[in-house]
């Protein structure tokens, strides 16, 4: 029983991808999941301010932009987040006294726009050819109101849940790099959420070989 309860939760929703689509940019991709669309554009080494200089290694710089509307203090979390989750994925100690410049625009969200605005950073990161130690791929999940956890589900602004996860793992160890959580859960769910989104993420990292295989094949 346990096994039928615990094998929708692995299910992905379909994940397409479309890198190169910007050409003034260094690196771009459009990536969905699912119905939850994002496009990143990713110009560096750049140019950078003085007051962000750092000379030991380049400043990186996201900026996110929502469907409609002007930026909201939500967006400007967001920006930090994915700051977090691929900053320490870049060789940016290769380029002091510059700066990284990612853009982001939210084209829909029907659930986990967090998990998909850091994966569609990761393939324009790709597409850009800038330095990495590894690749990062993100997974959120939902804790319903009856306890169970659902990977990646399709879910609309006004629908209820009991709490939601977002997690960054690394493509090394598949280790957490960055953890977002909204709402109440048991550490019990929290672990088993971590585990399953784990799991997840190893089809993310597939994914991200088989677009790259695609996108050079093509060239």
């Amino acid at each position: 029983m346990t096994e039928n309860k615990e094998q929708p939760t692995y299910q992905l929703r379909e994940m397409k991808a479309e890198l190169g689509l910007l050409t003034k940019s260094d690196g771009s991709a459009m990536f969905a999941q699912g119905k939850t669309t994002v496009l990143a554009n990713v110009n560096g080494p750049v140019e950078v301010s003085l007051q962000n200089m750092n000379i030991e290694k380049a400043f990186v710089e996201v900026y996110y932009r929502p469907k409609s509307g002007l930026p909201s203090v939500d967006d400007r979390f967001m920006e930090k987040f994915v700051k977090q989750s691929i900053e320490v994925a870049l060789y940016s100690e290769l380029h002091p006294r510059t700066s990284y410049r990612i853009q982001l625009q939210e084209l829909e969200n029907r659930g986990g726009v967090l998990a998909c605005a850091v994966n569609t950073v990761s393939l324009a990161l790709l597409n850009s050819g800038l330095e990495q130690k590894y690749l990062v791929a993100a997974v959120y999940c939902a804790v319903n109101e009856e306890g169970e956890i659902h990977v990646d589900p399709d879910l609309r602004k006004d629908q209820v849940t009991q709490a939601q996860m977002t997690f960054v793992f690394d493509s090394l160890m598949t280790k957490a790099v960055a953890v977002h959580t909204e709402g109440t859960f048991t550490m019990e769910q929290y672990k088993k959420a971590m585990d399953l989104c784990r799991s997840a993420s190893e089809k993310v990292f597939e994914f991200y070989r088989d677009i790259i295989k695609k996108t050079s094949v093509l060239l």
